[in-house]
């Protein structure tokens, strides 16, 4: 639904309100929307109007240096399309998926629109915010939310929830250069608690512990597979490695000049091991682990020296993959029917 259409559902519906222009790009001010349709025109991000059904997310980017986090703003677009990052509510400790965060994660079971503001600069001669207007969005179904956590100076600040944005169908949002995200200033390392990734569905269960290897989901433009394969398997090795005393973290990582983030699959402290796992043992996936693999150990200059590697993958690659893992001097660790083949490592090249 178009911001026009939307404007025009609402204004049937409740008869009494005001009429607000929210053509896309379109400027306002949050007095003028709690005014229109309800909400409150004062603090958080995430403001339910619960007399209109809608949630309006307020991104500001810059404000979010202040809270120690710069996650907001459009990322690369991937093969889904447009894809806009949005840091969720709460400025002080571990962020959590209750309240308005969960509003917004459940949005679409609870029959409830989303709009996109950015900040756009202060009206004249007054503090008041202006906020643009850049469309509906709907949270992504398969992706909903990233973990990352703030820092500083190399320390492990908050946990933060990073939703997911997409379009809505049928909707162009009105970005501009402006809301691209920010490239890193800086490189860092940040040791980051393991847990596993985010769910597929909006009950907040992970879905490594789903008793199926993939599902299929509704998104914008159609429908897609989603291969849980990985995760499962990342978290049966973690629980292998902490039965056997070991203990499992993994690293977030921003390159300077470069917009994103990166987690790491596991990296063992007790064995100062790091460790890329793939769903699929093909040419394909080996490659790419060994190509990530390199490019993480460049920047993690805080582990000990000596640092290994290692591929995890869910059976035992072909011969020839098998000697260019040995040739790289990467380790290969396989699931099987009661274990995993390869653990403990063998000791290192001298």
């Amino acid at each position: 639904m178009r911001a026009r259409e939307w404007v025009s559902v609402v204004a049937a519906r409740f008869p009494g309100m005001s009429s607000l222009d929210l053509a896309l790009g379109a400027t306002t001010t949050r007095m003028e929307l709690a005014q229109a349709y309800g909400g409150s025109p004062y603090g958080g991000g995430i403001v339910p109007a619960n007399q209109s059904q809608n949630i309006f997310v307020f991104s500001d980017p810059a404000a979010g240096k202040e809270h120690d986090y710069t996650f907001d703003g459009r990322a690369d677009d991937d093969e889904y399309g447009v894809l806009y990052l949005y840091t969720g509510a709460g400025q002080t400790g571990d962020q959590q998926l209750t309240d308005r965060n969960k509003s917004l994660l459940n949005h679409t079971q609870d029959g409830r629109d989303v709009h996109l503001f950015v900040a756009d600069g202060t009206l004249e001669d007054s503090d008041t915010v202006k906020q643009r207007y850049l469309g509906q969005v709907v949270v992504d179904p398969v992706l909903p939310y990233v973990e990352r956590w703030s820092g500083e100076d190399g320390q492990t600040g908050r946990r933060l929830y990073v939703f997911r944005l997409r379009p809505a169908p049928g909707v162009t949002l009105a970005l501009t250069g402006e809301d691209v995200l920010q490239p890193a200033q800086n490189s860092e390392a940040l040791p980051v608690p393991w847990e596993p990734d985010v769910p597929l569905e909006t009950t907040a269960v992970p879905p490594e512990q789903h008793a199926t290897d993939s599902t299929t989901a509704n998104i914008p433009g159609g429908q897609r597979t989603v291969i849980r394969r990985e995760g499962r398997l990342v978290t049966a090795y973690k629980a292998h490695l902490e039965s056997h005393g070991h203990v499992v973290h993994r690293f977030q990582i921003r390159i300077e000049g470069e917009k994103g983030t990166f987690l790491t699959d596991l990296y063992d402290a007790t064995d100062n091991v790091l460790y890329e796992a793939k769903g699929k043992s093909l040419r394909n996936q080996v490659r790419m682990a060994i190509g990530q693999l390199l490019d993480y150990r460049r920047h993690l200059g805080a582990v000990p020296d000596g640092l290994r590697l290692a591929v995890l993958l869910p059976e035992e690659p072909s011969a020839d993959l098998r000697e260019l893992l040995e040739v790289e001097e990467i380790a290969l660790v396989t699931q099987t029917s009661d274990g995993f083949a390869g653990f403990p490592l063998p000791p290192a090249h001298t």
